[in-house]
């Protein structure tokens, strides 16, 4: 088992193990883990000869959600700040230091609500640092505006029980095999992280998400080098899906159904 893999069933575990009875609320790990490498993915700063990300995160949670995480949320920090790291090394993105994960209370926050600030804190340059250009001029960088997420856009299943069943079960049948999207949607990509993982070497490591949405599905671009297509049209921002639908994940034709 690989690395990166390892470290997925880690993460997915703490819903399903001793983490996972701890969490009652809509919030989930899993869930937060994805979205920080998304923001890690969005705040990139390119220097002479590195692309730098943000070391540093606050995951601001509702009064509700951060009760059920304050017990053991610097064991849940440790585990998401693994995930970020191995990320940026799988990506070959630099970091200047140990990625830092920390919690905190936001009472604007309503349950299943979260929101990420990431920032890169970077060290005092050295002379070699400023003769070389390799990193950024600014020592440290402000807060990106928080990001906020609803997670029951992802997790509506538990939420939403009679709206899942009206959306029905979703599955996708590319490269010969039939796979189902999970009910709280999947990201579709090269890389083993993924969801649902394609070896054509036309996809991107993360190339495309399948998601929930109101009584149906939506497909969006995560920034893919070639592109998705719905029905032969590009798809732009997220494009409503719906049982039928071909969609081209790059150039791998992929039939969405609906059950």
């Amino acid at each position: 088992m690989s690395v990166l893999r390892n470290l997925e069933s880690r993460i997915a575990g703490l819903v399903e193990g001793t983490f996972g009875r701890v969490f009652r609320t809509p919030v989930r790990p899993v869930e937060i883990a994805r979205r920080l490498v998304k923001e890690m993915d969005e705040h990139r700063t390119v220097s002479v000869s590195r692309t730098y990300v943000p070391n540093e995160y606050i995951v601001w949670l509702s009064p509700e959600d951060r009760e059920s995480f304050v017990a053991i949320e610097h064991e849940v920090a440790d585990e998401l700040a693994v995930r970020v790291l191995e990320h940026a090394r799988g990506e070959r993105l630099a970091l200047v230091s140990r990625p830092v994960i920390t919690f905190d209370t936001d009472d604007r926050l309503r349950l299943g609500e979260f929101g990420i600030q990431a920032r890169l804190v970077r060290p005092e340059e050295s002379p070699r640092a400023r003769a070389t250009g390799d990193v950024p001029a600014v020592v440290q960088a402000e807060h990106s505006s928080t990001m906020v997420f609803s997670s029951a856009e992802r997790l509506s299943e538990p939420l939403e029980p009679q709206r899942a069943e009206r959306r029905g079960r979703a599955l996708v049948v590319a490269e010969g095999r039939r796979m189902v999207v999970p009910a709280g949607g999947a990201v579709i990509g090269r890389s083993r992280e993924c969801d649902i993982v394609l070896g054509d070497s036309n996809v991107s490591r993360r190339h495309a998400e399948i998601r929930p949405h109101g009584n149906g599905w939506v497909v969006e671009d995560l920034g893919s080098t070639n592109g998705v297509r719905v029905n032969g049209d590009p798809a732009r921002g997220a494009t409503p899906i719906r049982g039928g639908d071909r969609l081209d994940i790059g150039t791998v034709p992929v039939s969405f159904e609906v059950e």
